[in-house]
């Protein structure tokens, strides 16, 4: 039998991680979240058991992504893969949706860092 869910999930009332980040609605394979507005910093390099795709909708950033400088404005798009070692430069306020497979919220892989 096939799977029929639907789901809704409104920006307002989702919930929001420690890293400042809102999950939006999330299925067994592929989560969303949003990063709204974030401010300028450096965090510090990581990797995720998780792939994540991006997309900028406002604002600037670098993602150094295993040695390289990928740099990152309204429009673009990017992938990090799963166990990449990667950290963002957020240059100006920055305002991105991301997908990430398997869900990062889930297990409490956005939370795990290595």
């Amino acid at each position: 039998m096939h799977d029929s869910t639907v789901k809704k999930v409104s920006e307002k009332t989702s919930p929001k991680g420690v890293m400042g980040q809102t999950y939006l609605v999330s299925g067994k394979r592929v989560a969303m979240r949003l990063w709204d507005n974030e401010r300028p910093q450096t965090d510090l390099p990581h990797r995720r058991e998780y792939e994540t795709v991006g997309y900028v909708i406002s604002g600037r950033a670098e993602l150094l992504l295993e040695g390289q400088t990928i740099k990152l404005a309204p429009g673009d798009s990017w992938l990090v893969p799963a166990d990449a070692e990667h950290s963002y430069r957020i240059i100006e306020p920055f305002t991105a949706i991301e997908a990430t497979s398997p869900p990062a919220q889930v297990h409490g892989r956005d939370e795990m860092m290595r």
